[in-house]
């Protein structure tokens, strides 16, 4: 999903349509206005229907700057091709079999207290 995408959003009393940095500041806006207006519970789903799209926005923020330094830290890494013209892999096979994911090294098992005995009187 990209920051232009388009929601249409059925509010607590009306249909809106926009991107989610328009439908966040719309329904911020009518929250304000029902505050000022003394409707404290419609303001209140406004607010909530608002930060629904700022949820929304930061999650989309998130994956953008994931993206960005995956795409940076995957720029400077060139695989060699091997005679065939395809990629040779970007970690080496040890005994020329593939392993199965979770198979590999796996950390040390450790115990984890569930919960605490209630003190003795």
């Amino acid at each position: 999903m990209n920051r232009n995408h388009v929601f249409d959003s059925n509010g607590p009393d009306l249909r809106i349509r926009g991107t989610s940095q328009q439908l966040f500041e719309k329904y911020l806006q009518l929250g304000r206005d029902a505050t000022s207006g003394g409707d404290r519970v419609m303001a209140e789903s406004y607010f909530q229907h608002a930060e629904h799209y700022f949820r929304i926005l930061n999650a989309m923020n998130q994956a953008a700057q994931q993206n960005q330094q995956n795409g940076q830290q995957q720029g400077g890494q060139r695989r060699p091709y091997n005679e065939d013209g395809n990629q040779q892999s970007a970690e080496p096979e040890e005994s020329g079999e593939a392993r199965a994911p979770g198979t590999g090294d796996q950390p040390e098992a450790r115990e984890i207290p569930i919960a605490a005995a209630p003190p003795e009187a």
